[in-house]
């Protein structure tokens, strides 16, 4: 089969990151009889330097013609004293919004590899799970094209006030919980929605939806937590958790804080979806825009520093979600596992106390290699 993807390698460790994973790519094509065509686009960063805005319109124009999109990072600090408009994130909400995709996947899984690299102890884990193990396996859904993010903004003509909006309507919260929903069938049959009701209007709002949509699935265990008590649950019993659905401001700040307990933000991967039914899904397949989430690292770019696995793992999750191959997107899974359980660390992922010689460090370029190595066995 045949499949076209739309590349950003973007600033920062964007490049270093996407470059084995394409190799990764590669490679899935070469064993199981496909072929991935990459059309390499401009955004961020890089697009405001060569044509002054971050997301060109033939940028955007360009992924809508492929099958699915993946991401570097975007941003660094040689473009922060830019106004508003012309930061480089403003690619990724274009991006998203353009290609409409509205759920935001972001598995936090503690590896039994990197479970020394998890800050909490093995008996506060232990205590949440419910077989009683040091680990956690959630998944945090977020709603990706709504909210805060998207909402009117300004400032004041004296410049002594600033506003942002949050603004979601019925389609917007049903669709990303429908979304949550599906995830949960197939996991442990939990959804937790994290909102701020007791104060704000538009979680009042999302819990309206909830009580709708939630009766068209009745096996599936739904319960519902404020922002702040999640956080706090979240370190204090992340084993009770299985999928979260939450809003876009929210989601973007708790997924961060889930992947520091997985041992290093390196770790995570993202798929943002569309709907099988949207114009631009492919053969029954959604749209899909996929992301390591730790973001472009300016202060260790071009040094071989970067942990390339949350790319390679993100584009396991386009090869399952956006091509529907999930013995390809497994093979890329358990070729990074086999690694881990080798040994092989980037600086990210050490331990915090190793046992001498039971750990190698090693570099992006070096622990793609190994993937690729694995892979090919």
């Amino acid at each position: 089969m045949n499949f076209s993807i739309a590349l950003v390698p973007g600033d920062g460790i964007g490049p270093e990151v996407i470059a084995p994973a394409t190799e990764i790519l590669d490679a899935i094509g070469d064993i199981y009889g496909h072929v991935f065509h990459y059309v390499e686009l401009e955004a961020g960063g890089k697009a405001i330097d060569s044509a002054g805005e971050p997301l060109p319109q033939e940028t955007l124009e360009a992924a809508k013609q492929c099958d699915a999109l993946l991401l570097g990072a975007v941003g660094g600090p040689r473009w922060e004293t830019l106004p508003g408009h012309l930061r480089p994130e403003r690619a990724l909400l274009g991006l998203r919004s353009g290609l409409g995709v509205f759920a935001n996947l972001r598995p936090a899984v503690l590896l039994p590899q990197l479970k020394d690299a998890c800050p909490l102890k093995d008996e506060v884990l232990a205590a949440s799970h419910p077989e009683g193990k040091p680990t956690f396996d959630l998944l945090i859904v977020r709603e990706l094209t709504g909210g805060l993010y998207f909402g009117t903004r300004g400032r004041s003509e004296d410049g002594k006030t600033a506003f942002d909006t949050e603004t979601y309507s019925w389609m917007e919260v049903e669709r990303v919980l429908r979304a949550g929903y599906a995830a949960a069938t197939v996991r442990r049959k939990k959804l937790c929605i994290v909102d701020k009701a007791n104060v704000l209007e538009s979680s009042r709002f999302w819990r309206e939806v909830a009580a709708v949509v939630s009766k068209d699935y009745p096996d599936i265990e739904t319960s519902y937590l404020y922002v702040d008590n999640c956080a706090m649950q979240l370190i204090r019993a992340p084993g009770q958790f299985d999928v979260i659905v939450t809003s876009n401001l929210f989601g973007d700040i708790l997924s961060d804080e889930a992947s520091v307990l997985t041992g290093s933000i390196g770790m995570l991967p993202s798929a943002s979806l569309g709907s099988p039914q949207d114009p631009l899904a492919k053969n029954g397949h959604p749209m899909g825009m996929y992301e390591p989430i730790h973001g472009s690292a300016p202060d260790i770019a071009g040094q071989d520093r970067a942990n390339p696995l949350a790319t390679i793992l993100s584009a396991a999750m386009m090869l399952r979600y956006s091509f529907g191959l999930e013995k390809e997107a497994h093979a890329v899974e358990a070729a990074v596992s086999a690694v881990l359980d080798a040994g092989l660390r980037t600086q990210d992922i050490a331990r915090r106390t190793s046992t001498p010689g039971s750990e190698k460090i090693v570099g992006t370029k070096a622990m793609g290699a190994a993937v690729l190595k694995e892979l090919s066995r």
